[in-house]
């Protein structure tokens, strides 16, 4: 079984998501940018966009506008100005 990244997905109101996950794509402000488990430690700024939540075949989708992604050992955390889950 492959190795899991906890991502956490804050807005100022609330915790948005959080668990362990296969892969996050997000809307990076230089360019959009994909993190996996064991990922290379950085900080980026986001614009406007969706983040996307690979785990087990299942994609979910959160729409952000702005805010920060932070990769540490431990995982990512995106802290968005706003966040909520798309509508299907």
């Amino acid at each position: 079984m492959a190795e899991k990244l906890h991502f956490s997905l804050v807005s100022p109101e609330r915790q948005v998501f959080s668990g362990e996950v296969d892969q996050v794509d997000a809307p990076g402000s230089e360019g959009d940018f994909g993190v996996l488990a064991g990922h290379a430690p950085f900080m980026t700024a986001l614009k406007e966009g969706q983040v996307k939540v690979h785990n087990g075949g299942h994609v979910t989708v959160f729409e952000v506008r702005g805010g920060f992604a932070d990769v540490t050992p431990e995982g990512l955390t995106i802290l968005a100005e706003h966040a909520a889950e798309a509508a299907a």
